[in-house]
């Protein structure tokens, strides 16, 4: 995912930034996103209990800021994050869906 080389020194302040809600199976993401040239960068909020609606097989980088994060590959494997912890993934090569017992908030770039 390389940056574009002519992107100025942007500052986010993410407060300001709409937010979009997206229901899950159970509970909902809230997602406040900034396109920087082609790349997605979001602060993502989990309620507790959510559960994603759907299989993501997009590449991300991820950080939990806060609360523990549960990821279930399409291979079966489970993945928990605690705060400070990330995870990176290429698009297309292990579908993965988000789950949060107790809620989390996220960085995530893609």
């Amino acid at each position: 995912m390389p940056l574009n080389p002519a992107l100025p020194f942007t500052v986010t302040t993410w407060s300001e930034v709409e937010a979009t809600v997206h229901p899950g199976i159970t509970g909902e993401a809230t997602w406040r996103t900034v396109m920087i040239g082609d790349t997605r960068t979001r602060m993502v909020q989990y309620s507790a209990g959510y559960l994603a609606d759907h299989w993501c097989s997009r590449g991300h980088v991820l950080l939990v800021l806060e609360g523990s994060l549960r990821t279930e590959l399409d291979d079966g494997r489970v993945i928990l994050l605690a705060t400070g912890e990330s995870y990176a993934v290429s698009t297309d090569m292990e579908a993965h869906r988000s789950s949060t017992a107790t809620g989390a908030r996220l960085f995530v770039v893609d």
